[in-house]
């Protein structure tokens, strides 16, 4: 399990060096990633909310570095294009994030697992599916399928796949932070606190229960 981003580029981009990602290919965030990848990854994220105010939110700045930010500094509920993906290692299955998917929503697994619900991550044509039978969970490429591949695996072993998970978000984030302090000055602690909100972990240096 790995928690990705879909890379989607901006003609153009010249804020910062991104790496070149595969359009709409998928960008496995971790502590492992190098400075351009790093900086791809906040530009999707900033990318995702590079939407024009409206109501309370405060005008769009002049400044091209300022105006690309200004919706991942200003917008209370962000949104980062991914989620978690699952790799099938014996089959070669891979489970990827639909379009109603986010890496936002991550910590909605968790929810899956206690509850057993049925999650929907997508709609027609690709409806990626989770389903808890028991002590068991299906994972269903695409429900749209009638032969569709599946991943099933034992519940404690999700629960082992999202620790992990979260750890990559975690050594992904302190990266960021990092990353910022260098390539992005002026602006580190709250695109660093922003990131934060986006996987829902606290900030690098938050003291515990803040």
């Amino acid at each position: 399990m790995q928690p990705v981003l879909e890379i989607c580029p901006p003609d153009g981009f010249d804020l910062w060096p991104v790496a070149e990602v595969e359009p709409f290919g998928f960008l496995p965030l971790s502590g492992e990633l190098s400075p351009a990848e790093v900086g791809a990854a906040v530009m999707r994220i900033a990318n995702c909310n590079d939407i024009d105010p409206d109501g309370d939110r405060p005008p769009r700045p002049a400044d091209a570095l300022d105006s690309f930010l200004h919706g991942l500094l200003t917008f209370d509920n962000l949104f980062a294009a991914g989620g978690l993906r699952v790799t099938d290692n014996s089959t070669g299955v891979t489970f990827l994030p639909g379009c109603c998917d986010g890496l936002e929503d991550w910590r909605d697994w968790h929810q899956f697992l206690d509850d057993g619900s049925l999650v929907g991550f997508g709609h027609a044509p690709v409806s990626p599916v989770a389903e808890r039978f028991g002590d068991t969970v299906r994972l269903t490429v695409n429900a749209e399928q009638s032969e569709s591949p599946v991943i099933e695996l034992p519940v404690s072993e999700l629960r082992n796949l999202l620790a992990g998970a979260e750890r990559d978000l975690a050594d992904f984030l302190a990266l960021a932070a990092d990353w910022s302090t260098g390539h992005l000055p002026g602006h580190c602690a709250p695109v660093t606190a922003a990131l934060a909100r986006v996987v829902d972990l606290p900030a690098p240096g938050t003291p515990p229960g803040r």
